[in-house]
């Protein structure tokens, strides 16, 4: 569990962070703790972890006022090294993560889920930026034989959910597990179903961090020219966004990922977007 003699100064009336103050109120918050057991969910050895009930409210209210690197910063002091996942697809946008993270926590491991159906130029792109960075890429893979069956029954083209439950969902599954917090890129600006996304969210027993969430779009623009971020090969080819080579076409955004379909999530980010859709079904009653 965190240490919370690195997040309490001696004084019980304020929480200081920058410009935010935190009031006793938020502070009485994280007296009432309760621990649960995280286990995999897989056939692989469960790795029991004790995970604090962090008080949603009081982690936004700390760390809305300060900058994406600051964030970064601020996390560590709430966790250790080992309980934080970040994970990359070395998409579009996976630059400006990559780089504010291995600017300020240097060495921290990138998880990358290796579906086998992504782009030549994906790899390559992976490659460079793991080179120019000095990042330590760990590579995820699928059951060989579930993802030779995706392959044999082309399951993209009758059930792609199924198929990125098989190749990016569940082979992520006992990492999770290993871990109490997961850094996410998710930006309002890339769809609706993000747009309402705070800092740090619940993703079941999971928590999930999002240090440029609230970055607008002109902003991310310009600091990614500031910050002299590689693009993608396949930006300049008209691809918005880029995934699997069977679920992606050119087009702005995210409209070239599974189009033509409803879905509009590859399964990594479920319980969220599955909340809001229930939201946005009751108002319309």
């Amino acid at each position: 569990m965190y240490d919370k003699s690195k997040i309490l100064p001696a004084s019980p009336h304020f929480v200081s962070c920058k410009s935010s103050f935190v009031s006793q109120k938020q502070h009485s918050r994280l007296q009432k703790k309760t621990t649960m057991s995280i286990t995999q969910t897989n056939s692989a050895a469960a790795i029991p972890l004790e995970k604090e009930e962090f008080d949603l409210d009081y982690l936004n209210e700390v760390f809305k006022p300060l900058g994406f690197e600051e964030r970064i910063q601020r996390l560590f002091d709430f966790f250790d090294e080992d309980e934080v996942l970040f994970t990359s697809s070395f998409g579009a946008s996976a630059a400006f993560l990559l780089y504010v993270i291995s600017k300020n926590r240097p060495g921290h491991p990138v998880h990358f889920i290796d579906t086998t159906y992504h782009f030549p130029e994906t790899l390559a792109y992976k490659e460079a930026l793991t080179k120019q960075y000095g990042l330590n890429v760990i590579d995820v893979l699928p059951d060989p034989v579930e993802n030779a069956k995706t392959r044999e029954e082309k399951r993209w083209e009758f059930d792609n959910k199924s198929c990125c439950n098989v190749n990016k969902v569940v082979p992520l599954e006992p990492i999770k597990a290993r871990h109490k917090v997961w850094i996410s890129g998710l930006m309002h600006f890339q769809t609706d179903f993000r747009s309402n996304l705070r800092i740090f969210e619940m993703q079941g027993d999971m928590l999930k961090f999002h240090p440029i969430v609230d970055l607008e779009e002109g902003d991310y623009l310009y600091w990614s020219g500031a910050f002299q971020l590689p693009k993608h090969p396949l930006e300049a080819e008209g691809y918005g966004s880029i995934g699997c080579t069977h679920c992606t076409v050119k087009g702005e955004g995210r409209e070239g990922r599974w189009a033509g379909t409803d879905k509009k999530e590859c399964g990594l980010h479920p319980d969220f977007f599955a909340n809001k859709l229930k939201e946005k079904a009751q108002k319309g009653n």
